[in-house]
């Protein structure tokens, strides 16, 4: 695109920023190393962070100047770094980047007296494409230094309105004195006197906002001005007039003073160069312009029109490549012009690395300063960034955290030192990390080697593993109803159904675990106990509780009434509403509230094929087989009962869920209604294709885009009635890969599915659906009355004129957003570019999982043991069967399970692999039979039913 003549730029592969292991980039992945530190004499740089604050890093001068930016990356745990930068002031007084290529040698003439600032770099057009808190955190602080120098001018509205977000995220909520005080004493934005009043307005609006939601709407405003993100160079133009030249991810931009006058695209940009004064932009021919074919700018110096061109480049590379552009060859003999080229991962690298890792992250949390991972002086502050994050992608903290807790571990566990003498990153979790793992394999040889080895034994602790896990999952639910119980606004009627079923459940099942424990205890032969009897079996105990839990079961076939209550209920009371909201943001609510609710319901399915299995493995002679066919046949019976009930329930539980995560469209839960399919596929547009979400119901298709607002939800944008529709192949049609056409009365849709095995999924279950529409008396799909404009006829040009700017952008609101996690599903299948069916979520049901299990990293050498849950197809994992919340989550959605090779020298038995692209972790169990069982439910999740369920709750399975 730009280069000084005669030379060009070629693309090429880009590299990912290093980060030291135990710095780690998330829970699970130990990360990348930082590049090797080459020889020579070190030397102390100085770089001032966006908070002030001022950090040294000890490098080697012949060290290039990447190393140096990757140490301050890896120092904050930024996975975003590419959008920022390092400048200084040069010897001709100038401010210019830090080249990455160049040794620091040769760039800093004084490294000694030189600070650098690290500064943000590279402005996207839209914050929604900052993927991480941390980077809009940061993002906010350059918009807070650049409106206080005077270089983003604005009207006073817009800037009283981002100061209030800034003392929003700095001060907390609105109280007047305390407000007035700080903007006296504190200044924002030059002359801003005048503004307190209107700034105190604002703040006094801001009531109730996060600090991350408050910088969220703080570059909402600010990326809508004109001078956002814009840095002026001065020059003039061919008469002598006095102008200011800019570059922007559009392309290349002409001020006079503050007033843009003039915009070159890259797309009509041919060439750009400079001959020494000159700056000259070659555009395309185009003979509806009046433009000539060369612009031509003088600059005051070559110096200055040689920086102007570099900073050109790297926003056309950042912005306008897919990757990093390759090196160019060395000339023969000599060479002309510039050897200059960006280097680092282009905007579209940088999105798609952090997508693939968004699941695997702790909170960022600004308690922390930026310079120094050490505790604040205002730690403990109810408004700090401690854990809570509306949009984080993972696991959201308690409101209601005590002083001296992050990540709900007192601080002190976050006080060990890694090998570098620093503080261990606040991004990651000190009980997942791999430095902090314990090394477990001579405990687990010698106890595998003392205790039974018996595959009923290991059943029989299947059974107290998961009864562990459900207890616990029965504490969330009577906490929940402890805290609506005490709440004016909870209807009686709503506290007795919540307090009737689940207390009861809870007395029981807590005595029930106690006999299981003592049980195990007994036939490990840690007490005497063994001497005076036969202890060896379990059918005793299961036959004895499940026919205690008989009169308990009663009541829970009116779950579903529990359900609709609670929707009822919030729907009625904003208060109540967000109580619940409050509460299911908690780090004990891993999983959606109402998918505790059903769990007593699963709990049954598990009983039965616990039994199911002891039956199979005893031969009829076995002291345990006849009571373990007893006990199989009374929870069969209860469960044969309750199965019509229990489909129902997962479905009106799904149809719940589904409508927090959308908006735009009303009535989604309605008598009828079932739920099939949700997935993302790419839908063909006057743009291309384009990624969106689509849900499948029995009576109508929704499709959907994703903008990275802080309530994480989908936009719905249009609907495709299922009542007359066909659909048909049509990858020759449109020469897109796995494509077919959903052909409706008012409107067709092309899409493409990212595999052919997805494209059938697709294809199957949206053609039985229109079977079923034909002859079924479901819903209207008239019933999804909404602010939809996208389901026009498909010659309607406003149709395919789709702006992402104007999906994904959210209005600027004085309103608090409403928080939502954004680890659920639907999110994760837009990640992971896959789909799930009502059929996948009845499966999981049954495939649930607890247990001891010990994990290894690809490079690392110990095997760390912890306490794992799988449900809801995720990974959750825990320091240890009583911790009340997990610590980290891995969703499997688009992973695979095998068994490690040879060559991955993995010498010890029950060991599976889970990988994921270049994600890899080993996992050993205790036996075979863990073994299995863990391969099997691990399976249920990366591989999808590949036949569908008809709608009618009967199910068929490849």
């Amino acid at each position: 695109m730009a280069e000084p003549d005669p030379d060009t730029i070629s693309s090429g592969a880009g590299q990912r920023l290093g980060a030291p292991e135990t710095l780690g980039i998330s829970t699970l992945d130990p990360g990348h190393r930082p590049p090797a530190m080459p020889p020579g004499r070190h030397v102390t740089i100085r770089v001032r962070m966006l908070d002030d604050t001022e950090e040294l890093f000890d490098i080697s001068q012949k060290a290039s100047g990447k190393v140096l930016f990757d140490l301050v990356c890896s120092h904050m745990n930024l996975i975003e770094g590419d959008y920022f930068g390092l400048e200084f002031q040069n010897q001709q007084k100038m401010m210019v980047w830090l080249d990455h290529i160049k040794p620091i040698i040769k760039q800093l003439r004084r490294p000694k007296h030189t600070i650098l600032r690290f500064s943000v770099k590279f402005f996207p057009p839209d914050h929604a494409q900052l993927l991480e808190e941390l980077t809009r955190y940061l993002f906010a602080l350059q918009i807070k230094q650049d409106l206080y120098c005077g270089r983003l001018t604005c009207n006073d509205t817009s800037a009283a309105l981002m100061v209030s977000y800034i003392i929003q995220s700095e001060i907390g909520d609105f109280e007047e004195s305390q407000c007035r005080s700080h903007l006296l004493n504190n200044n924002y934005i030059p002359d801003q006197m005048p503004l307190i009043d209107k700034i105190m307005e604002f703040h006094s609006k801001n009531i109730g906002q996060t600090p991350a939601e408050s910088d969220y709407h703080l570059l909402e405003v600010a990326r809508r001005l004109e001078m956002y993100g814009i840095r002026l160079h001065p020059a003039k133009d061919r008469e002598g007039t006095k102008l200011s030249l800019t570059v922007a991810h559009t392309g290349v931009l002409v001020f006079q003073g503050h007033t843009k006058i003039n915009a070159f695209n890259w797309s009509k940009v041919r060439k750009l160069s400079f001959k020494r004064k000159r700056f000259l932009i070659k555009l395309r021919p185009d003979l509806n312009s009046s433009y000539q074919d060369t612009l031509e700018f003088l600059m005051p110096s070559r110096d200055c029109c040689k920086v102007f061109w570099k900073i050109c480049v790297e926003y056309h590379a950042f912005f306008r490549l897919f990757e990093e552009p390759k090196p160019k060859p060395k000339p023969v003999l000599f060479s002309r012009g510039s050897s200059f080229r960006f280097s680092g991962r282009t905007q579209k690298q940088v999105i798609e690395y952090v997508k693939e890792s968004e699941f695997k992250k702790i909170p960022f949390e600004s308690c922390l300063t930026l310079s120094c991972i050490v505790f604040s002086s205002h730690y403990g502050h109810p408004w700090l960034r401690a854990g809570v994050v509306s949009n984080s992608p993972h696991l959201s903290a308690s409101s209601g955290h005590s002083h001296g807790m992050v990540n709900g571990q007192k601080s002190l566990e976050l006080c060990s030192h890694s090998p570098d003498g620093r503080l261990p990153s606040p991004l990651t979790s000190p009980l997942l990390n791999d430095a902090c793992s314990v090394r477990t394999d001579d405990e687990d040889e010698v106890r595998r080697k003392r205790f039974p080895t018996d595959r009923a034994y290991f059943i029989a602790k299947e059974l107290l593993t998961t009864e562990r896990t459900y207890v616990k999952d029965l504490e969330v639910v009577t906490s929940f109803q402890s805290a609506v119980g005490q709440d004016e606004a909870t209807p009686d009627s709503l506290k007795d159904a919540i307090f009737s079923t689940f207390e009861p459940l809870h007395k029981f099942h807590t005595g029930f675990l106690r006999e299981v424990e003592q049980r195990l205890a007994l036939w490990e032969g840690r007490s005497n106990a063994h001497i005076k009897g036969d202890y060896q079996r379990i059918g005793d105990v299961l036959l004895k509780n499940l026919q205690g839990l008989k009169p308990l079961t009663a009541n829970l076939s009116k779950q579903s009434e529990i359900l609709l209550e609670l929707e009822k209920v919030c729907k009625a009371s904003r208060r109540l509403e967000g109580l619940c909201r409050d509460f299911e943001l908690q780090k004990v609510c891993y999983i959606p509230l109402n998918v505790f609710i059903l769990r007593p319901l699963h709990r049954l399915i598990h009983y039965k094929q616990i039994l199911e299995r002891l039956c199979k493995h005893y031969p009829a002679t076995h002291v345990d087989f006849r009571d373990c066919r007893a006990a199989l046949a009374d929870v069969s019976e209860v469960v044969d009962q309750l199965q019509g009930s229990l489909i129902k329930m997962e479905n009106l539980q799904k149809l719940l869920e589904l409508k927090k995560d959308l908006i735009g469209v009303d009535n989604l839960v309605v008598p009828g209604r079932e739920f099939i399919r949700l997935g993302c596929l790419s839908k063909l547009s006057g743009k291309g294709l384009q990624q969106r979400m689509f849900f499948l119901f029995n009576d109508v298709i929704l499709y959907t885009s994703r903008g990275m607002t802080a309530t994480n939800q989908f936009k719905v944008h249009g609907q495709l009635p299922l009542h007359g529709m066909t659909i048909r192949e049509s990858e020759d049609e449109w020469g897109v890969p796995h494509a077919f056409t959903l052909v409706g009365q008012r409107q067709s849709v092309v899409v493409a599915a990212s595999s052919l095995v997805e494209m059938e999924k697709w294809m199957e279950d949206v053609k039985m659906a229109i079977e079923m529409a034909k002859t079924s008396n479901g819903p209207s799909s008239e019933l999804l009355t909404s602010s939809l404009t996208d389901n026009k006829c498909p010659e309607d040009s406003s149709v395919e004129a789709e702006s992402e700017d104007d999906m994904t952008a959210p209005h600027v609101s004085l309103e608090k957003p409403t928080p939502h996690r954004g680890n659920t599903m639907v999110h994760v299948c837009w990640h992971r570019n896959t789909s799930v069916s009502m059929v996948d979520f009845s499966i999981a049901v049954e495939n649930q999982l607890s247990g001891n299990l010990l994990r290894k990293f690809k490079n690392s050498n110990g095997w760390q043991k912890l306490w794992v849950v799988f449900t809801n197809f995720s990974l959750f994992f825990y320091k240890s069967h009583q911790d009340d919340y997990p610590l980290a989550s891995l969703p499997l959605l688009g992973y695979s399970v095998t068994v490690p090779s040879e060559s991955e020298n993995i010498h010890k038995d029950y060991v599976f692999k889970l990988h994921f692209k270049s994600h890899v972790y080993y996992f050993r169990s205790e036996s075979e039979y863990t073994f299995e069982r863990w391969m099997e439910v691990i399976r249920s999740a990366t591989v999808p039913s590949s036949r569908a369920r008809g709608l009618n709750g009967k199910e068929t399975r490849a």
